[in-house]
């Protein structure tokens, strides 16, 4: 729980810059005024985020859930638009969704949780708490150049262009990105499920447990599996492969941050 509301009103505003930049940037490359934007933005979820894990025991709401969520995803982000020449066009669909997921996490900022988790937690929960997170993160931005994808598709279709359309990649550029990103939350995911596995084993000797958080990620791991193996099979249309990757996002929102609700905000 993440109860002082300067500190998440602060996180929320760090946001807002870059995205502001990206529509008013119309050059090929991001220039000095994105990257130092880019850099508040990482940093005030993260200075957020950073002091609650470190805790002795530090509770895992729903609220502090989100900022992680958008932490990771904006570091990812930042990597991506760092060494992949169209990455960083996806500004314009990745922030405001980040803004609207970090009010939703001020508006729950003050809720407590009904999972406490210990600083000292055993190597394979903590290994697996990463890889889910960073999964998440991945599958966050795959979903983005996935609603880009389907954006420039249907200009092109209407033959109409709107501002958003000429700030986005080309649907090529943005389809090679996502299938890039899902190949890597594939893997990552498939980390996360055997540390899963492993724990529970270690636990109460069963290698899966048959809770709906489960079962939604390994279904959103076999969809990616097979989204993978068809495109490189065979190919998909970008708009097939971009409604294939929304949905593997939503098994994968349903599993982490969607638990997360139900278990915080309605149940309690």
């Amino acid at each position: 729980m993440i109860s002082s509301p300067l500190l998440n009103l602060s996180a929320v505003a760090a946001l807002v810059p870059v995205a502001v930049a990206a529509y008013r940037t119309p050059s090929e490359r991001p220039g000095l005024v994105f990257w130092a934007t880019m850099l508040v933005a990482v940093a005030g979820p993260t200075v957020l985020v950073v002091p609650e894990i470190m805790k002795a025991s530090w509770d895992s709401g729903f609220s502090l859930a989100l900022w992680v969520t958008i932490a990771v995803s904006l570091w990812i982000f930042g990597a991506v638009a760092l060494f992949t020449r169209e990455g960083w066009r996806l500004t314009p669909l990745l922030l405001p969704y980040l803004i609207l997921l970090s009010l939703l996490a001020l508006a729950w900022s003050g809720a407590s949780s009904a999972t406490v988790l210990a600083a000292e937690a055993d190597f394979w929960l903590r290994f697996h708490i990463v890889s889910s997170v960073g999964t998440y993160g991945l599958c966050t931005i795959a979903a983005t150049a996935g609603v880009a994808v389907y954006l420039k598709e249907r200009e092109l279709k209407r033959k109409q262009t709107s501002r958003l359309g000429r700030l986005l990649p080309s649907v090529v550029d943005a389809e090679r990105l996502q299938l890039r990103l899902l190949a890597f939350a594939e893997f990552v995911l498939f980390l996360g499920i055997v540390s899963g596995m492993a724990r529970g084993y270690l636990v109460d000797g069963h290698l899966l447990s048959l809770d709906h958080k489960t079962l939604l990620a390994v279904l959103a791991f076999a969809l990616i599996g097979v989204l993978l193996l068809v495109q490189w099979r065979s190919g998909l249309y970008a708009r097939q492969a971009a409604r294939a990757v929304l949905i593997a996002y939503l098994l994968l929102t349903l599993a982490y941050p969607g638990v997360k609700f139900i278990l915080d905000v309605v149940i309690a």
